[in-house]
């Protein structure tokens, strides 16, 4: 099984910011206990860290507004 980074973009990022757009949400398979000490990515980070590690990347798709923020029952 191939290690996965799951990440989403950050809801608070705009363009005109400088700031990292990306979040780690999840790493999974048999190299899982890859330790972070940031919080937000840059799109070329995540892309050095993979080769380094030989994980995949994973992006998850935004929730439509109407679903964020509600329970699913």
């Amino acid at each position: 099984m191939k290690t996965k980074i799951y990440i989403r973009e950050r809801n608070k990022h705009s363009p005109e910011q400088q700031e990292p757009r990306f979040r780690i949400v999840a790493i999974t398979g048999p190299r899982s206990e890859i330790k972070f000490d940031a919080s937000h990515f840059r799109k070329n980070e995540l892309e050095a860290i993979v080769a380094d590690v030989g994980a995949e990347i994973v992006l998850l798709e935004p929730m439509d507004e109407c679903e964020h923020g509600h329970q699913r029952h």
